[in-house]
């Protein structure tokens, strides 16, 4: 479980290191770089002209931003030059302030324009992002849809939620602030580079020779950390893990005493994480001293070098000012673009991971000339089934079942016998490898397998609720079910009463786990909304093992009269509440070993009698020792 959370992606820090400063540490590498960086590109192709404006905006931002340090230099020279004459002690010399209030209208006019232009590319940028990201939620969305069963039972839904979320939202985050982000550095460097040679090549020279130990002491530093990083990750995982581990099991672990076990585990996987943290936190940002240090020697010796050069006349004291300003941007974009190409490897491998799962193998799409059942009776054959999880090893061998219309079939064997099995094949959840299975004459493969699933209604052991009033989950039984329908549906299943005693009744609000009503009473609810449905065919799982008595019982006569007249599938538990079953399908290893009714089973003597036998020795000892 802890392992499973090592890819933390909290926040923009995907490879566990600094984003915001420096250049951060390597993120999370992508398989196919190329490949899947050009699957990117085309979910924005259609949005081509957009970047386009966006490209066009932000140079005009960055262009009337980049100009304000040289015209503020002018403002300068102006200044200097009004207080050096007035010091010679030239009559009437006076500074010319009216040119510098000029100056600085000016100055303003460029800073409101290129904060327009910004606000107008960040605006259109949002619009590409979002859009973007909605198309691929929507294709992951449908995807989701169409995959077989066999996908999400050999994954965990941790795994499938993190791509649909966190690979997405890390996608999204990316359009909108590091595609903007990537450009405006590029075109900024490109024009800082422009002005500082347009003031002094010497000074710019300069500049440029500091980049080198830039990247030397960048280098040296985030090789001493990244190994700190990773345990950091690897810390920050296992206390993830521990964490949720002891807060789900948290009654057993009080009830077995291991609070203090548990509290010791913690206090060492949070020490490592401590240390771990502590050391590359500390590494990391040694970088920005390091960079202030090299930025601060590069802004002295463009301090003399343009000293001697005001004194030459070769340029003006205002362009020294401007060249300063612009040497301390310099190394921004080139900073930025750093943390930049980090954060789109990341990206492109949660691309990569998103893409993987849009790769995936889909259900069998119906046949062209697919039928649809309007009156289905229920007649259910399997004609020599075979199949198997995997190609080489079959579970089901020549498997044979004939069920009439109306008829109650249960069918029992011990866990793994292939009882679930049989109802997925059933309901085409899994595809099998020969034979047959038909409804009503025809082959399952050749009706749409949207009309086969609404032929069948299902109660399992496993209640499923969702958040919302306890009528919308009734009415999800069928989409167009009046007010009247839905009561007489609960009435059926005898959950009317216990809903009209809740103080919001049919209004009563469940929450996701629907922990305001009881395991019965979630149960009940169920069988309501299959009653509404009004399915052809019911498949029951047996859920009565973790109820009372009393409610057990409602539960039967609401399951009773769920299934008069309909061919029903019941996968039993407890033999006893089979014994009226038109037919009782004994499997193991999931081949049908015995078929029949309840008394001829146990007069054969067979695999089914022990079975019952067993069970029912052992439920008359706990009645005893009880």
């Amino acid at each position: 479980m802890s392992e499973q959370r090592e890819g933390y992606r909290g926040g923009r820090r995907l490879g566990g290191g600094p984003m915001g400063h420096g250049m951060g540490m390597p993120g999370e590498k992508a398989k196919d770089f190329k490949g899947t960086l050009k699957r990117l590109l085309v979910y924005l192709k259609p949005r081509g002209f957009q970047l386009l404006a966006v490209t066009f905006m932000a140079i005009l931002s960055t262009t009337f931003s980049i100009f304000s340090p040289k015209v503020m230099g002018k403002a300068t020279t102006k200044l200097f030059e009004g207080i050096m004459i007035k010091m010679r002690g030239v009559p009437g010399a006076k500074i010319d302030f009216n040119y510098i209030l000029q100056i600085l209208l000016i100055l303003g006019v460029l800073y409101v324009i290129s904060t327009v232009f910004t606000y107008i590319q960040q605006f259109i940028m949002a619009g590409v992002a979002q859009k973007t990201v909605y198309d691929i939620r929507e294709d992951v969305n449908g995807k989701l849809a169409r995959l077989p069963l066999k996908f999400f039972d050999s994954r965990t839904h941790g795994e499938i939620l993190s791509r649909v979320t966190n690979d997405i939202d890390n996608i999204g985050s990316t359009l909108q602030q590091s595609m903007t982000q990537l450009i405006t550095s590029v075109i900024t460097l490109v024009g800082i580079v422009v002005m500082m040679l347009s003031i002094s090549p010497m000074m710019t020279l300069i500049c440029v020779v500091t980049l080198p130990l830039y990247v030397t002491v960048t280098k040296a530093v985030t090789s001493r950390s990244q190994k700190y990083f990773t345990g950091q990750q690897k810390a920050l995982g296992e206390l993830n893990g521990h964490v949720e581990e002891m807060y789900t099991g948290h009654t057993i672990v009080k009830a077995f005493g291991h609070e203090k076990k548990s509290i010791e585990k913690f206090n060492q996987i949070n020490d490592q994480l401590y240390q771990a943290g502590r050391k590359a936190q500390f590494i990391s940002g040694i970088i920005m001293p390091l960079m202030s240090f090299i930025n601060n020697i590069g802004y002295v010796f463009v301090c003399v070098v343009g000293g001697i050069l005001v004194t030459k006349q070769r340029i003006q004291i205002g362009d020294i000012q401007a060249f300063i300003q612009y040497s301390r941007q310099f190394t921004q974009p080139i900073i930025q673009t750093a943390n930049i190409a980090n954060i789109l490897q990341s990206t492109v491998a949660s691309a990569e991971r998103v893409f993987e799962l849009l790769d995936e193998v889909e259900e069998v799409s119906d046949a062209i000339d697919a039928k649809e059942i309007t009156s289905p009776k229920g007649e259910v054959q399997f004609k020599n089934v075979q199949f198997g999880y995997k190609e080489d090893t079959m579970l089901m061998e020549n498997l044979n079942i004939d069920v009439k219309q109306g008829q109650t079939v249960a069918i029992v064997g011990p866990t793994g016998a292939g009882k679930t099995t049989l109802v997925n094949l059933l309901m085409r959840f899994y595809e099998i490898n020969n034979g047959k299975i038909t409804i009503d004459g025809i082959d399952i493969r050749n009706i749409k397998r949207g009309n086969l699933r609404s032929i069948f209604g299902m109660v399992l052991q496993d209640t499923w609720l969702f958040h919302g009033t306890i009528r919308e989950n009734i009415g999800y039984g069928r989409q167009d079910a009046s007010e009247e329908e839905i009561i007489q549906a609960a009435k059926a299943a005898r959950a009317h009463h216990f809903i009209r005693t809740l103080p919001d009744g049919y209004d009563t609000l469940l929450n996701e786990e629907a922990s305001n009503i009881s395991q019965g009473q979630k149960q009940l609810l169920t069988i309501a909304r299959a009653i509404l449905a009004d399915p052809a065919i019911l498949i029951l799982d047996e859920a009565t093992s973790s109820v009372d008595t009393r409610t057990e019982v409602n539960i039967q006569k609401a399951m009773g009269e769920l299934m008069k007249g309909r061919t029903s599938f019941v996968i039993a538990h407890r033999l006893s509440t089979i014994r009226n079953a038109d037919l009782i399908l004994v499997m193991n290893n999931g081949s049908v070993i015995e078929k029949g009714k309840h008394q001829e089973l146990l007069a054969k003597g067979g695999f089914y009698a022990d079975l019952y036998n067993s069970q029912f020795t052992g439920e008359s000892s706990d009645e005893q020792a009880s």
